[in-house]
């Protein structure tokens, strides 16, 4: 005669179907492998006959009442419960975190940083004092040539449709710092000079955006650049 032995089953998974245990929805071979485990474990045994035991206290209460009702916020108290809890979680997260780099990290990197700070006073001791008794380079003829960098410049502004000739006063020019890019356009400006009203912005804003510009060079390569620019009233300088 062959017996069949049922799997030995772990406490983790035997607690995890007590409800469907009790409730008698599991087949025979799993309800045997739980009552095998229940006769060798005394610790799962115990607490199956508590959770039994609260299965029929609530039984014999009966079924609840038409009246009662949950409260109307019953949802919202337990969102702000659970808000509440996870809140309480990370901040003791936060509490073992900071004991932890106290302890560890903290003194590891102050010990760091002081020998990072030695370090920087040491190079700058001997840097003053390498440009205080080396004799300087003299200026050669293989300097960089100052012409290898260049400002940007307006090549031609928009025609005079635009109001160009109403920008400026007879009190005195206006000046816009222009901030062209390598493309030669404007991405950006300021008024320093003169009225910086609503209507002036807007007859600057129109030059800057139709007119045409060479950007700024850098051995010869565009880069971005500052261009100075005055409006008196149908003279614009550049």
């Amino acid at each position: 005669m062959i017996s069949i032995i049922p799997k030995m089953l772990g406490c983790s998974g035997a607690r995890a179907r007590f409800a469907e245990y009790l409730d008698g929805r599991l087949t025979g071979r799993e309800m045997q492998r739980i009552t095998t485990h229940l006769e060798s474990c005394a610790r799962c045994a115990a607490d199956f006959e508590a959770e039994r035991r609260t299965v029929k206290a609530l039984a014999l209460l009966g079924p609840v009442s038409g009246q009662a009702k949950e409260p109307d916020d019953l949802v919202l108290r337990i969102r702000v419960a659970i808000s509440k809890e996870r809140a309480l979680r990370r901040r003791k997260n936060l509490e073992r975190w900071g004991l932890a780099w106290r302890n560890t990290v903290g003194p590891f990197l102050l010990q760091l940083s002081a020998g990072f700070a030695s370090a920087v006073l040491l190079l700058g001791t001997v840097g003053v004092l390498v440009g205080m008794f080396a004799r300087p380079e003299r200026a050669a003829a293989q300097d960089e040539p100052l012409g290898m960098a260049t400002a940007p410049r307006l090549l031609y502004p928009v025609d005079t449709a635009a109001d160009v000739d109403k920008i400026g006063t007879v009190d005195g020019p206006v000046v816009v710092e222009a901030y062209v890019n390598g493309s030669g356009r404007v991405y950006d400006y300021r008024i320093v000079r003169g009225p910086n009203d609503a209507q002036t912005r807007a007859r600057v804003e129109s030059l800057l955006l139709f007119s045409v510009f060479e950007p700024a060079r850098s051995y010869g390569q565009p880069v971005r650049g500052l261009l100075l620019m005055s409006f008196s009233g149908v003279s614009v300088r550049g």
